[in-house]
């Protein structure tokens, strides 16, 4: 190209020389001129030895990387490189190049050689240098074998270009992104990277082809949910995942994403849709999951599409927080507020609130049976409050054996029951009397010692009619059978009693 010039400016001679001196010199990148054909002996002297691999060569003999080191002779350099280094002048440079070229300079010197070895006339590394001051530079070097010299290797361009700020960006964008990465995986809530690009597709073919009321629609065609659920790609979880859901690894716990996202999630996902298709880019909600070994796990979903990505939906981020022991703690305290502790039945709160609400709704006719516990208070006196509450246990056995839904049983005192039958009449209170009298007896035969028995009344409700009436006729029917227990018992005891007869 140089001659090309040359040519069209006519210049030659010793012009010509000088300006290639003078471009050399001012060039902005950091040139070095070395002399090779030292390397160039050694090479043809190892080769007659019959050296084939240098490789494996200088794996056996590593001496000999600094041996070709030593080869090179330094012929000029420009002033971008002494000022580069912070060199005062070419001699300080070549007096110091033990502290420029050090560490681990001579494993990239060895690739170096290497290219040089199998054949071709240029080289490239990157490697570390240090400046005179101690300055670490991270460089580019690149060299070639100056044409017209092939054979001999005397006359060798090298560039070193300083790319410190490069290396130092890259460094730090690789720990921003281990630092980033290291969030991700160790994060103590399960983390889920998806690809939701084609789920938004399916979205606006839809609305393209005029779909207005999406609600509606999936009413109608529940299968385009289950074809959206298909087209969700994950595209990374964390560690925490794994022990979330119980899985081994992540291949496995993709393989059987049906095993998780099942049953109660449908109808979640239909919502999360819902809000989708109202350009909420951002959701939360709790919703069922199902960990690897069929366990339940509750979590709190929040579905965030990531900046940069609201138009085509091709990164989202899924937390989930496993809220499974919140809701079991919920579930406890719900039962804990209807339901009796001891018997398991429900408990006088819910008794109220299901009077009333079948007072408004029914269905009618709603039969009533009140029942009490006989002796529990002669229990209590002479064997002690414990024997009392075994008594109580087994009461609600008996009771929660004899009814299915929609009926319900709820202990409303200490020894006092009331059972709620909607949609039925005398005949299936008297049923139900007959059927609690058969586990009774059942029970007493499991449950030797103290028997249990219950004294119980029932009444039917008509829709005209108040249920606290029928409360009331239950309860004194009730009553006059508890009477009549007690006086049977007594009779008992007197004619069993030989104190009875004096």
């Amino acid at each position: 190209m140089l001659d090309t010039l040359r040519k069209q400016d006519g210049t030659h001679g010793p012009s010509a020389a000088r300006d290639d001196s003078e471009m050399f010199d001012l060039a902005p990148v950091s040139l070095w001129l070395e002399d090779f054909s030292g390397v160039r002996a050694l090479f043809d002297g190892w080769r007659a030895e019959g050296v084939t691999d240098l490789r494996a060569h200088f794996g056996e003999h590593p001496e000999r990387v600094a041996q070709c080191a030593k080869a090179i002779r330094l012929i000029k350099v420009n002033r971008k490189t002494l000022t580069q280094f912070e060199a005062a002048d070419f001699a300080a440079l070549t007096d110091n190049l033990s502290a420029v070229f050090r560490d681990d300079m001579l494993k990239t010197h060895l690739e170096e050689l290497c290219q040089l070895w199998a054949g071709q006339l240029h080289f490239t590394s990157q490697t570390v240098n240090y400046t005179l001051g101690g300055r670490r530079l991270d460089v580019l070097l690149k060299g070639a074998v100056l044409p017209g010299h092939e054979d001999a290797w005397d006359r060798v361009l090298v560039s070193v270009e300083d790319i410190t700020e490069l290396e130092g960006a890259r460094h730090r964008v690789g720990l921003a992104e281990t630092y980033s990465r290291g969030l991700f995986e160790h994060s103590p809530v399960s983390l889920w990277v998806e690809d939701f690009s084609a789920v938004k597709r399916l979205l606006d073919d839809a609305r393209a082809a005029g779909i207005s009321d999406f609600r509606t629609f999936t009413d109608v065609h529940p299968e385009f949910v289950e074809r959206c659920m298909a087209e969700i790609h994950v595209l990374d979880i964390n560690r925490h995942t794994l022990e979330m859901f119980a899985a081994p690894d992540k291949k496995t716990l993709l393989a059987r994403l049906p095993d998780v996202f099942r049953d109660d999630m449908r109808p979640h996902f239909r919502e999360q849709l819902i809000d989708l298709w109202d350009k909420k880019l951002f959701q939360q909600r709790e919703v069922l999951n199902y960990s690897l070994d069929g366990n339940e796990v509750h979590v709190h979903l929040q579905f965030s599409v990531l900046p940069g990505h609201e138009s085509r939906w091709d990164l989202v981020l899924v937390a989930l927080t496993d809220i499974t022991a919140r809701k079991k703690a919920e579930a406890y305290l719900e039962f804990l507020g209807k339901h009796d502790v001891l018997t398991k039945l429900r408990n006088r709160s819910f008794y109220v609130d299901e009077l009333n609400r079948l007072e408004r709704k029914g269905p009618f006719p709603v039969t009533v049976i009140m029942a009490d516990l006989n002796g529990l208070k002669r229990i209590n006196d002479q064997l002690g409050h414990a024997a009392g509450d075994g008594l109580l246990r087994r009461a609600g056995e008996v009771l929660a054996k004899a009814l299915e839904s929609p009926f319900h049983a709820a202990r409303i005192g200490g020894d006092e029951f009331a059972i709620l039958m909607p949609g039925t009449d005398e005949r299936g209170g008297a049923a139900m009397i007959e059927t609690i009298r058969q586990l009774v007896d059942l029970n007493n035969q499991f449950y030797p010692g103290t028997p249990l028995s219950f004294s119980m009344g029932a009444a039917t409700c008509p829709r005209e009619e108040r249920l606290e009436a029928a409360v009331q006729r239950a309860d004194l029917l009730m009553y006059e059978e508890k009477r009549q227990h007690y006086a049977t018992e007594s009779n008992g005891r007197r004619v069993d009693d030989p104190a009875s007869r004096d």
